[in-house]
């Protein structure tokens, strides 16, 4: 059976990664991750400079509730499947290979 798994994973000032909560649903929907964003609040995560997501609807307001002063971004993996879908096959590489100038990863 497929199901969406849902993981929240911080990332502390000095680099350190830890998982803040997951989730196992029957599929992604927004609903969970407000859950999942409230539920990490009431334990404790008092603020959230920055997060990322893949592009489900609605999440820079599920966001906004719990966290007001976090910024949002877009998962970069998902924006260049989104700009690959919309794009001609033979100008694919030559595309990703710009976007990749304009956002290399640090």
């Amino acid at each position: 059976e497929r199901e969406a798994v849902y993981i929240a994973i911080g990332i502390k000032p000095n680099g350190h990664k830890e998982v803040i909560d997951y989730c196992i649903a029957p599929s992604e929907n927004i609903e969970v991750w407000t859950e999942m964003l409230q539920n990490m609040k009431s334990r404790g995560l008092k603020q959230v400079e920055l997060f990322l997501s893949d592009g489900v609807v609605g999440m820079k307001t599920a966001l906004a509730r719990p966290y007001p002063k976090a910024h949002f971004q877009r998962c970069l993996v998902h924006v260049m499947r989104n700009i690959c879908a919309k794009v001609r096959v033979d100008d694919r590489e030559k595309i990703m290979n710009e976007f990749k100038q304009v956002h290399p990863q640090t």
